[in-house]
């Protein structure tokens, strides 16, 4: 019951361009449990090196000495992965970031009516004119810079489109919008990425938290609009409700383009990833967790179960094992049927009539009224079944000699 990765063709109003920056070890260490040490950070910089990812985002190297440390170290292991770090839009700050080695500043600035007024102060010309000014800067040094304003869908458009203009011209490789407080929609992003797509040249990035759960949905119509890099944290984890989940955004793109995934990403290692996060900061792996959680792959009806015994694709979009993942049939339930109970008599070499069949599974939707009966005690029903019968048929055999 195997389940090769699917061989249809992709779709090809999907972008195959689209880039990676997973930013657990920056987004990440905003969530509410994250508080990674050096030793951590390491290791999950090394693992999503591992999996594939392109690039690696820091927290600012201004907020503290460790922070600084994390910066220069990861810089200097010499991963694949391209290391960028994320600080506010002010030579002091990314004289700081360059001075850690790291490949690329994410540089950003609130551009909405709520954080002009309350958090920084200043109006769209003077924004333009400092974010140019430290983009040309990190320029000049040979790094790569990224552009980004901050609460970008609560923005007006027409600010917006001065500042990313403005942006591109002065070198920002990327451009990033922001759903800062996850008030987007799809649509909402998809008609601003083409808005912006028409005024710039460079590479446009997508960030969305997940506070009304369209985070995954958003970093979709991004990537169809024409967005080139999503950010995405293991699990999710940030901010409040968090981001774009690795796992999520992952599922969604390989039932686009199986084959382009599997050739950029080591899928197998993301139950490994997923559980390193959720031992790191204290719980346990969303039951209900995309790919990875312990029922993603579940299945109890009756009709479920023995379509899933024919044809695993029925009832599985994606195949488990593409993501190193297992699935698991519970045929102890009420719900239950005989299509599964003869599939694990099957497995255990028995040979039932149909009528033992359909007698054991009546038998086990009885006991599960109470609670789901165990495997081994299917296991035993069985053989306890095929006891008899065999008994039945070597008596009819003495009977007749």
């Amino acid at each position: 019951m195997t389940q090769p990765i699917p061989t249809q063709s992709p779709r090809h109003d999907i972008p195959r361009n689209w880039h990676l920056i997973d930013s657990t070890l920056r987004e990440g260490e905003q969530f509410a449990l994250a508080n990674f040490t050096l030793e951590d950070k390491i290791t999950i910089a090394k693992a999503l090196d591992a999996f594939g990812v392109g690039f690696i985002e820091l927290t600012t190297p201004v907020a503290s000495p460790e922070a600084r440390k994390t910066c220069e170290v990861i810089a200097g292991l010499g991963l694949n992965a391209k290391v960028l770090t994320h600080t506010r839009a002010t030579l002091e700050d990314v004289q700081v970031a360059l001075e850690c080695g790291v490949d690329g500043v994410d540089v950003l600035f609130g551009t909405s009516s709520e954080l002009r007024q309350f958090s920084h102060g200043k109006d769209i010309d003077a924004i333009i004119e400092q974010s140019s000014e430290v983009i040309d800067f990190v320029k000049q040094r040979g790094v790569n810079v990224r552009f980004s304003s901050e609460d970008t869908f609560r923005s007006d458009k027409r600010d917006l489109l001065r500042v990313y203009a403005a942006a591109d011209a002065a070198g920002a490789d990327r451009v990033g919008l922001a759903d800062t407080v996850g008030v987007a929609t799809p649509s909402h992003v998809r008609e601003l990425v083409a808005d912006v797509r028409a005024v710039v040249s460079c590479d446009i990035e997508f960030h969305g938290h997940n506070d009304t759960g369209c985070a995954i949905a958003n970093a979709f119509e991004a990537v169809r609009a024409g967005t080139t890099h999503v950010d995405t944290s293991i699990l999710g984890i940030g901010e409040r409700n968090g981001i774009t989940p690795l796992g999520g955004f992952l599922a969604r793109m390989y039932t686009q383009n199986p084959q382009h995934l599997a050739s950029c990403y080591d899928l197998t290692m993301l139950p490994e990833l997923d559980a390193m996060i959720a031992h790191m900061v204290g719980l346990d792996i969303p039951f209900n967790n995309y790919l990875t959680g312990a029922f993603a792959y579940n299945h109890k009806a009756g009709m479920h179960l023995k379509a899933i015994y024919l044809n695993p694709g029925s009832y599985e979009i994606i195949p488990p094992e593409a993501f190193g993942v297992a699935r698991r049939m519970q045929i102890g339930s009420r719900l239950t049927g005989k299509h599964a109970i003869a599939a694990r008599a099957n497995e255990l070499g028995l040979d039932l009539a149909s009528e033992a069949i359909v007698a054991v599974t009546r038998a086990i939707k009885a006991q599960a009224d109470d609670a789901d009966v165990a495997l081994e005690d299917i296991d035993a029903l069985l053989f306890d079944v095929a006891d008899m019968a065999h008994i039945h048929v070597e008596a009819n055999v003495e009977a007749v000699a």
